[in-house]
């Protein structure tokens, strides 16, 4: 079995340990991203780890880490080869194009890649939009012959669904704990393949179907009041006009 291991990548789902001061562009088109890290976020390791656990069960016989974006996510591809990917495709997107990146677009690339590498598994990190042949918020996830078993987190607890391979599983917190990259496995991570395509290399048009008409910075947040009593709570709300 092929499976594609998945994460995305783009300028909305960056994060960092120490995370830097969000300033918007004085044209208003958008945020500064210059010398912001590239790193996975917390559901895109987890998906990882899920599918280097499968790899490990000799259920499935190769992963592969997937992203989308400037030259910068190579870094982020690394991370899941040290993690024990087999090997990385970086779609490279950069310039306008990227910073107009949406979900119709990265959805497009992935199902034009999966396609081309015959991926039998995708996992990605949340939640995809998708109707069929797709377990969201997976809990637990297990290969049955040609079926995938997944139990899922809803509303009400916890509910187990049986579909067809190929198909779509997205992680959820409770699926795994992710494994820390160890400095060996960094290492060897460095000698590991990744591919290099682009969007037109799939036939996939990125072009965006969305136009930001402006960004603006937050209103400051104004200080908080200390009252005594309920009713000079109830007092202070009236003359805000909140109640």
């Amino acid at each position: 079995m092929h499976l594609f291991s998945m994460f995305l990548k783009f300028q909305h789902h960056l994060y960092c340990l120490c995370l830097p001061q969000i300033r918007v562009k004085p044209d208003h088109t958008g945020v500064v991203t210059d010398g912001v890290k590239h790193s996975m976020n917390p559901f895109c390791e987890i998906a990882v780890e899920e599918a280097v656990k499968l790899k490990e069960k000799k259920l499935v016989k190769e992963v592969v880490a997937v992203s989308c974006g400037p030259q910068q996510v190579q870094e982020t591809i690394r991370t899941a080869l040290a993690m024990g990917a087999d090997r990385g495709i970086h779609v490279e997107v950069s310039g306008k194009d990227y910073e107009t990146l949406g979900p119709l677009q990265v959805s497009k690339i992935l199902a034009a890649l999966a396609k081309k590498e015959q991926a039998d598994l995708i996992i990605l990190g949340k939640q995809v939009a998708d109707f069929r042949d797709s377990g969201t918020f997976a809990s637990e996830v297990n290969i049955e012959a040609d079926k995938l078993k997944v139990v899922r987190e809803v509303d009400g607890g916890l509910e187990t669904i049986k579909i067809k391979l190929p198909a779509v599983v997205t992680a959820d917190l409770r699926l795994n704990t992710p494994r820390y990259a160890t400095l060996p496995n960094i290492m060897k991570a460095k000698k590991k393949k990744i591919a290099n395509v682009k969007p037109a290399d799939l036939g996939v048009d990125v072009s965006s179907r969305l136009e930001v008409l402006k960004v603006d910075e937050p209103p400051q947040r104004q200080a908080g009041v200390k009252v005594e009593t309920v009713n000079d709570l109830v007092g202070k709300l009236k003359e805000a006009g909140t109640i």
